[in-house]
């Protein structure tokens, strides 16, 4: 690990303005995954600036009935808050089904959304990876890429984005709030997070200089019924295969409302917007959600040794939303 300078910012403004000033600079809260990243040599900031005691470690009801969850919130703390296992339990579960309970001790908010992909050619820097080094190839397209993305992968990258709370924050209709130079903004948490193209080496919307201070979980999904499904290799501390994050609200016998999105299938969490307009206005069927999933699916290309993962989104899809809708159908 090289040598860098560290800044411990005591405002996001401070923070802001350290990131657009200091050439190289990442912000530290949890290091949960920057400061491995560091040590195999992958990331090599130049200065760290620590947001980890910036006053955005709290949750609050809004007035409109939404639910502001601070930047540098714990992940356990998210995860066992009782407004979210209530409203919006797709995230509880998303959360406790990430990393270890120490991890999650010390993981954050807004870290959990930055972290980088965990794909084995990106954190050797013996091997091409055009998202850690623009234009020296991709070695997992040839080479090992049974975890890889088969939705919106680009011939310059196929690494899938890890996080679990994302996906859920995904599908519910959750805004990402940033701040930078030109003030406050937010983003959909759907649209946060990009996919490849010809530049794999920008993970997100963020602009420079721009911190994550929160995220939004909006009154139009809270109580609606909700849940979050992964498969993985073993049972505990490992990153999906696949996963999928639903919510459905059923109204006199059709469905009136639905957020899907899939995780480890692609750069970012995939929202399947092509399923949910299907849904909308269908009866909540095993058939119905056959033919919705299918629909979103149908844009899958895999790769050699990952086709498996479209069969395993499909199953996992259909049982979820089986199970949400259960009680509207009896």
């Amino acid at each position: 690990m090289r040598t860098f300078d560290y800044v411990r910012a005591t405002s996001v403004t401070e923070a802001a303005d350290a990131l657009a000033t200091r050439p190289g600079a990442r912000c530290l809260g949890g290091g949960t995954n920057l400061v491995d990243l560091m040590k195999l040599g992958v990331e090599r900031p130049a200065t760290l600036v620590d947001v980890s005691r910036l006053p955005l470690d709290t949750i609050e009801e809004m007035p409109d009935g939404s639910l502001r969850v601070g930047a540098t919130v714990r992940n356990s703390d998210l995860a066992a808050h009782p407004v979210v296992r209530d409203r919006w339990p797709a995230l509880s579960q998303a959360l406790l089904a990430g990393a270890s309970g120490q991890l999650r001790n010390a993981a954050t908010t807004g870290g959990n959304l930055l972290q980088r992909t965990r794909c084995p050619y990106f954190q050797d820097v013996t091997k091409p990876c055009n998202k850690r080094e623009p234009g020296s190839g991709c070695g997992a397209r040839d080479g090992v890429h049974r975890d890889h993305a088969v939705l919106g992968h680009s011939a310059h990258c196929i690494a899938t984005h890890p996080s679990d709370m994302a996906v859920a924050l995904s599908a519910l209709d959750a805004r990402v709030e940033l701040y930078g130079a030109q003030g406050a903004r937010s983003v959909a948490a759907a649209e946060f997070h990009r996919l490849p193209g010809d530049r794999p080496e920008r993970d997100t919307v963020i602009e420079p200089g721009e911190i994550v201070t929160g995220v939004v979980l909006p009154a139009a999904t809270a109580g609606v019924p909700s849940a979050y499904r992964k498969a993985r290799d073993r049972a505990s501390y490992a990153f999906a295969l696949a996963s999928v994050a639903a919510l459905v609200r059923v109204d006199d016998g059709v469905v009136t409302q639905a957020g899907i999105a899939f995780g480890a299938l692609a750069h970012r969490p995939w929202r399947a917007r092509r399923a949910e307009e299907a849904l909308v206005g269908a009866a909540p069927t095993e058939a119905a959600f056959e033919y919705a999933v299918d629909l979103e699916l149908s844009a899958a290309q895999h790769l050699r040794d990952n086709a498996y993962k479209v069969p395993l989104a499909r199953a996992l899809a259909v049982d979820v939303l089986t199970r949400l809708t259960a009680a509207a159908r009896t």
